[in-house]
This record gives structure tokens, sequence and C-alpha cells, in this order.
């Protein structure tokens, strides 16, 4: 009977450890953000005319070596206050705070292209 006990004890302890998980549950990794899934068509819904290619007379962001290069500073002036001045988008609202997340998120992720 003794041995019956402790069999049946160890089995218990074995499944019980097997099946325990830890308290931090794993958590999917967000896909990256990349300029042409994602920033090539913000810049091209927030930053037109002004920023695109024949259109105006800026620097245009509508290729992935111009907005990379700069994307330090594409952030810091769509983060200003709209009443600073270097404030973008330049005559227009602030951009929302999920919009200005995609700058971040790009610049966080490395800047990948695709």
């Amino acid at each position: 009977m003794k041995k019956v006990l402790t069999f049946a004890s160890l089995l218990a302890t074995a499944v019980i450890f097997y099946n325990c998980h830890g308290s931090k549950k794993a958590t999917a990794a967000a896909p990256k953000t990349t300029y042409d899934g994602s920033l090539k068509a913000v810049i091209a819904a927030n930053c037109s005319p002004c920023h695109i290619a024949g259109q105006g007379n800026k620097k245009p962001y509508d290729n992935y070596t111009n907005a990379k290069a700069d994307i330090d500073d594409m952030i810091r002036r769509i983060d200003m206050n709209p009443t600073d001045r270097g404030f973008m988008p330049f005559k227009h609202p602030k951009l929302p705070d999920a919009t200005i997340a995609v700058f971040k998120k790009w610049k966080a992720d490395g800047t990948p292209e695709n």
C-alpha cells in the first residue's frame, strides 16, 4: 500500500509540474512596421503635396532613403505643439497619436524598407 501511495504521489507531482506554467504569459511579437507596408501610405495621406516628389517644393519623403535619413527630425516636428516653430504638418492640425506612433514604431523597429 505504501508503494502505491508513493507512486501515486510522484505521478501527481509529475503531472502538476508538467502542466505548470509561469505567471508570465507568452506574447506574440508584434509585426514590424516597414516603410513600404505602413509608413509610405501615412506619408502620402498626411504629408502631401509638400513632401511628395513632383508635387511640392520640400524634401520628398515618398522614398525610403529620404524618410530613413530624416526620421528623427520628422518625429521631432510632428510631435511638437502646433504653435511651435517648425511644427509639421504646416498649417494643419496635429496628427493623431496613432499616426505619430507609426513613425515612432518604424524607427524603433530599425527603419526596415519592406
